[in-house]
């Protein structure tokens, strides 16, 4: 993700990688040979610790895209500084370590401007991005329930297999759902309380052992949950499903009207009801016209679709924007947290077998934030 990361900066006016920091040899070698492959002339120096990119004066920004267990001990150092901070998601594998993440920033800020912003890359899909202005504008009238489904490939190998292990990654409903929980969250424009959830390690790496450890990274689940103003949520996750057509399917139901997005096919569905008056008169007329758009969505911004259908890229831009003109980050910290949150309960729910309350997992004070907007 760090030479993802090099690829979209890459195509951002007015910046350029200035340094690389990865105590593993290979890395530092791919991530030199992206920086050489797209911006010749570079000029771009080695470390092997964080600290020395820190102290050595040769950026305005650092993108923190470290194992997941890492996050928590460099972001201590880099909020220290007064380097503006993006952070890969997931924010961190504990609640604990969010939580200090957050009172760091917070201590920080009473001395810096310098951004933290949180990197949960979804929201800037375009079909998706669409997808949230039609329900923040009222398209589908008072959101009622939103369906997350992703049928994908398994996970791919990383650095020392530290994605194979539940104790480094946070577990897959922390790793890799995180942002389809922030995008509920997003659309329904409220933190849930309640969490329900079903799933296991069926089928992945089911032979793989690494030092003795068997690998343990769940690999399809159904989670629920509730909001307290009635609404629901559900992811569909499965990671043996990569002959699917389209990966990701977003489906957002409210009183007055649907809207769907899927990827890659970059579709989005947008319906909304007819008036049906009195339910008890009400028949269905299946030669009346539905009122329904089916449009293919982009973003002519986009210069790098890269792995994520443009989405880094327009988050890097928006990233880049706020350092130079001095705009609040669009994702915070606490919005990372609450996803972390959700992850975990979800987790717990499987291993217990019961509903969990996000109460259970995380301190009700970071519960009830404004969601950014």
């Amino acid at each position: 993700m760090g030479r993802e990361h090099i690829a979209n900066l890459s195509f951002i006016d007015g910046a350029t990688v200035t340094a690389i920091v990865d105590p593993n040899s290979d890395s530092r070698e791919r991530a030199h040979a992206e920086v050489a492959s797209r911006m010749p002339g570079a000029q771009v120096r080695s470390f092997t610790h964080h600290h020395e990119l820190f102290e050595s004066d040769l950026c305005d920004a650092v993108i923190i895209a470290t194992p997941n267990f890492t996050h928590a001990t460099v972001l201590k150092d880099a909020l220290a500084t007064d380097l503006h901070v993006f952070i890969e998601k997931p924010l961190c594998t504990t609640i604990s370590d969010c939580i200090d993440v957050i009172e760091w920033a917070v201590r920080r800020s009473e001395r810096s401007d310098a951004l933290v912003w949180m990197g949960l890359e979804y929201r800037y899909m375009p079909p998706v991005a669409e997808l949230i202005k039609i329900t923040d504008s009222g398209g589908v009238g008072n959101v009622h329930q939103v369906a997350i489904r992703e049928h994908r490939e398994p996970f791919y190998p990383k650095v020392d297999n530290w994605n194979r292990f539940t104790e480094k990654t946070g577990g897959t409903l922390v790793e890799k759902c995180c942002h389809y929980f922030n995008l509920m969250e997003r659309i329904i424009g409220q933190s849930p309380t309640k969490v329900y959830a079903s799933g296991g390690q069926r089928v992945n790496f089911l032979d793989e052992s690494y030092a003795g450890k068997d690998a343990d990274m769940l690999d399809s689940a159904f989670v629920i949950l509730d909001y307290p103003n009635g609404a629901r949520a559900m992811l569909d996750l499965c990671m043996f499903a990569e002959n699917t057509v389209d990966k990701e399917h977003i489906s957002v139901v409210g009183d007055g009207g649907k809207v769907e997005s899927f990827l890659p096919s970059l579709e989005l569905r947008h319906g909304k009801r007819s008036s049906v008056g009195n339910f008890k008169e009400w028949t269905y007329d299946a030669s009346k016209t539905k009122d329904l758009t089916i449009t293919k969505v982009w973003d002519d911004r986009i210069k790098y679709p890269g792995f994520h259908y443009g989405a880094s890229y327009l988050e890097h831009l928006e990233f880049f924007h706020a350092m130079k003109e001095g705009h609040n980050p669009e994702v915070s910290l606490e919005e990372g947290m609450r996803s972390v949150a959700v992850g975990l309960a979800a987790h717990r729910s499987i291993e217990t077998g019961r509903v969990v309350e996000i109460s259970e997992v995380m301190p009700a004070k970071y519960s009830h934030l404004q969601v950014t907007r």
